[in-house]
């Protein structure tokens, strides 16, 4: 073999694992947060990932996704955050209410978020039209829906006077739904009782305090942690026979009576068309916060007959789905 052959060769062969490391290195990173675990957020993430997929990304071949989930824990959440951002991420998708705390992170990395309630009024952005800074995202104004989620109920339970509310006590958004929803009770002529829960200890003498004090319509809130407990949420409602209204169709799914709430996997599909979007260039700045519009209403017959109630033909009528 000639000198210059085997020179060659070797440099070849020395090569080809260069390469591939600096291949390795250049993959786009997304950095994934959320407050939640990753099985009961499955139906988001996939909506997250057919929109990567739509725009020509493919985790493991030209992007990665590294996810940090809190597993129902919203205190762990800013150190989550601060490892993404020591990992020098190429995006960061805040989901569940971590917007706030991405903000915090002080980071010029790009966000992309969603947010249940005005964005602006919660302090993320300046402006929907052109969010100012490196955030941008999804606002589905989930907090907002609680008054119209008690009507609904209130079709079903028209003699309820007393209405109930339960949040989870480390929920950001909280505060914006209480305060909604108590203009809403006081509009329709009822009165509301707040029950916050810290842990799923608290979930079985929280409601029965609402059933003992008489609470005829229960309002549950949409909230990541909430979200985690809904078996339970649902098993403890049926337990005091109280008729309550959920913000997601996991809940009715998993036994709530109803459900009238935003179509998440629909709002995190934007979310991955937006990351998507930045990896190939875009300026947050430049991309309106998407207010999404897409709403559901999910009935449970079982739930509704073990609690002896009868929905009214119209809300039949007005459902996107009826679980029996």
């Amino acid at each position: 073999m000639k000198r210059r052959e085997f020179i060659t060769l070797l440099g070849g062969a020395g090569a080809w694992p260069l390469a591939a490391r600096a291949q390795q290195r250049s993959m786009p990173v997304i950095g994934y947060v959320h407050p939640g675990s990753h099985e009961r957020e499955r139906r988001q993430v996939d909506a997250f990932h057919r929109a990567l997929n739509e725009a020509g990304y493919r985790e493991g071949q030209n992007v990665a996704v590294e996810y940090r989930w809190a597993e129902g824990d919203f205190n762990r959440v800013p150190a989550l955050l601060a490892d993404l951002v020591r990992r020098h991420v190429s995006v960061i998708v805040a989901g569940g209410g971590t917007a706030l705390a991405a903000k915090a992170a002080g980071t010029s990395i790009p966000i992309v978020f969603t947010s249940g309630i005005d964005p602006i009024q919660q302090g993320i952005v300046t402006s929907l039209n052109r969010p100012d800074g490196n955030m941008t995202g999804v606002a589905f104004f989930i907090t907002a829906l609680g008054p119209r989620q008690l009507q609904l109920l209130l079709e079903v339970v028209p003699a309820a006077k007393l209405a109930g509310l339960v949040t989870y006590a480390g929920y950001p958004y909280a505060k914006f739904q209480i305060g909604e929803l108590e203009a809403a009770a006081k509009a329709l002529d009822r009165k509301l009782l707040v029950q916050n829960v810290a842990s799923q200890a608290e979930l079985e003498p929280a409601f029965a305090a609402l059933s003992q004090q008489g609470v005829g319509a229960l309002i549950v809130s949409p909230d990541p942690i909430l979200t985690e407990w809904r078996e339970q949420l649902a098993a403890v409602a049926a337990r005091h026979a109280l008729p309550a209204c959920y913000g997601l169709r996991e809940f009715a799914i998993a036994g709530g009576l109803m459900s009238y709430g935003a179509d998440l996997p629909d709002a995190y599909h934007q979310v991955g068309i937006y990351a998507a979007r930045i990896l190939k260039g875009a300026m947050p700045a430049d991309l309106p916060v998407v207010q999404a519009v897409k709403v559901e209403l999910v009935l449970n017959l079982k739930t509704a007959k073990t609690l002896g109630l009868t929905f009214p033909l119209p809300l039949l009528g007005r459902a996107d789905e009826v679980i029996e």
